[in-house]
């Protein structure tokens, strides 16, 4: 994965107030800490914070959910311990909205469709299959997509989720014939120069926790010549 990595100086804040920050990650990035060492996201709005506001001493900052690494888009952090369990309680309870843009060499078999797998996760290679029918240890994945725009030699697909499970769009297009556009893992051809994949987490829409304002985030697109031609 490519090692140009955010820091405080790059970080790109979408929407910010007492209790939540969001910021629109970037390929390469981690949401949280891992065995590779590299300094995660979450630190790095730390910084961020600490600087802004000159706090003394630690940053508090909780992980309300995460992206895999070589996505790019929008994710959310708790600022106070009072809103981390209700952003915890409102993802788990799916009270969130959250949309995906991804994109991909073939033609979706229809212009809309709702997919419904089960996915069983390989730890040892970090890996997920989906099955059509229910199976041993199988999680139930059900994701809702549209066929965007037609370019050039790409397909871009809008995706909401219903479940949130271990690579979940990745594996599901992926077994439609839809690998998304860099995802070696899943079966594209070759990868993006930059080691990422074309699946950006577009738009969140919530409740905020604390104040109960209906929030609206949309995150812009990498800077890539394909993206420039989604919009």
């Amino acid at each position: 994965m490519s090692k140009i990595l955010s820091n405080k100086e790059n970080l790109q804040v979408l929407y910010e107030d007492n209790h939540i920050i969001i910021i629109n990650k970037r390929p390469g990035d981690i949401v949280q800490g891992d065995k590779t060492g590299d300094k995660p996201l979450s630190e790095v709005v730390k910084e961020y914070i600490k600087d802004k506001y000159n706090k003394p001493g630690n940053v508090y900052l909780g992980v309300v959910h995460r992206l895999d690494r070589p996505t790019s888009g929008v994710v959310m952090f708790a600022k106070t311990s009072k809103a981390l369990p209700r952003l915890n309680k409102m993802f788990v309870n799916k009270e969130t909205q959250k949309t995906y843009w991804a994109l991909v060499k073939q033609e979706p078999p229809k212009n809309q469709d709702t997919l419904i797998h089960w996915l069983r996760k390989n730890p040892k290679n970090n890996k997920s299959t989906a099955y059509i029918k229910e199976v041993p240890d199988g999680k139930k994945a059900i994701l809702h997509y549209q066929l965007l725009k037609k370019l050039d030699n790409y397909f871009l697909l809008e995706v909401a989720l219903e479940t949130g499970r271990h690579h979940q769009i990745r594996v599901q297009l992926s077994s439609i014939g839809c690998s998304i556009k860099g995802d070696l893992k899943y079966g594209f051809d070759r990868s993006n120069k930059d080691a990422s994949i074309s699946l950006h987490a577009r738009n969140l829409k919530f409740t905020h926790p604390v104040s109960n304002e209906t929030i609206d985030v949309t995150a812009p697109l990498p800077q890539d010549p394909i993206w420039d031609a989604c919009v």
